[in-house]
């Protein structure tokens, strides 16, 4: 019978570089499944916050018109790569997915490197802030080597050389590119409404309130949210936290979960990973394919 630090212990006992995918899909897949989606929630968030990068996923009209399956092809594609790795199979075949997505637009190396940065520290942060423990040091690592080497393979350059080193980039990033544009405001409030429509319409203000409390204070003046009631964010957090404390107690999952392993909203009868993207591009891609000799 399993204990409740086994999958721990295993990753312990892994080297972070080397068995990275191993450390991601033990991590993600049989500690924090719940938390590790929060959390990549948030990190999609912070993305939003930038207006170079708000700006193009405006001025696509995919956050406007289809939210969801914005909201839900991403984190597929993420959810295969930790699931399986990126090297071959369906993880290999979701890396190429987002590369054939990207390869339509003009993204900066800078905004790519840190939409890659949230997907290694916002885990951590929220992991270390309401998970049933705090990540150790051996997960840290692993994060950073997993998405290391997928940004590798997504071209991107000058991806600093360590854990620290990148964690440093990001803050000054930050420091430098949040501030409010108007695309921040209407990428952001389609993802929080699409948030809000996954409860009953009576929740609805209670979801705003509680979305506006987990953002930090750059954060809500990037987006030009209100500011959340000053007794928000403590019961909020006190509430993540509880949840946390609940689940050290439960029995160790036996059988890893990922995003790709819930019935999903856009896909309620299973998906192909080679149509997943928006539907403009997928559409032009089946009529070059068709009309292909």
């Amino acid at each position: 019978m399993s204990k409740r630090f086994d999958v721990l212990r295993e990753i312990e006992r892994l080297d972070a570089e080397r068995d990275h995918q191993r450390i991601v899909h033990l991590s993600f897949g049989y500690e924090f499944p719940w938390d590790s989606i929060r959390a990549l929630e948030i990190a999609l968030y912070r993305t939003y916050c930038v207006p170079t990068i708000s700006a193009l996923l405006d001025r696509t009209g995919e956050f406007r018109e289809r939210t969801q399956q914005r909201y839900d092809d991403t984190s597929l594609i993420i959810a295969e790569m930790c699931k399986w790795g990126y090297e071959s199979g369906r993880g290999k075949e979701a890396l190429e997915r987002m590369n054939w997505a990207h390869g339509h637009f003009k993204i900066s190396n800078d905004d790519f490197l840190y939409v890659l940065s949230t997907f290694i520290f916002q885990p951590v942060h929220w992991i270390d802030a309401f998970g049933w423990r705090k990540t150790s040091r051996n997960e840290q690592l692993g994060y950073y080597y997993f998405w290391r080497e997928v940004g590798k393979r997504m071209g991107i350059q000058d991806i600093p050389p360590s854990y620290e080193a990148f964690e440093q980039w990001t803050g000054a990033y930050e420091r430098d590119h949040f501030r409010f544009a108007e695309t921040n405001q209407r990428v952001g409030t389609s993802t929080r409404d699409l948030f809000a429509a996954w409860f009953p319409r009576i929740f609805t203000p209670i979801v705003r309130y509680s979305i506006y409390a987990m953002l930090d204070d750059s954060m809500i003046a990037a987006f030009g949210f209100p500011k959340p009631l000053p007794l928000t964010r403590p019961l909020l957090r006190a509430s993540l936290k509880l949840r946390g404390a609940f689940v050290r107690w439960l029995p160790p999952r036996r059988e890893p979960h990922f995003f790709t392993d819930s019935r999903n909203r856009t896909y309620p009868n299973g998906y192909r990973i080679r149509e997943l993207g928006p539907p403009r591009l997928v559409a032009a891609e089946q009529r070059r394919t068709q009309e292909t000799p």
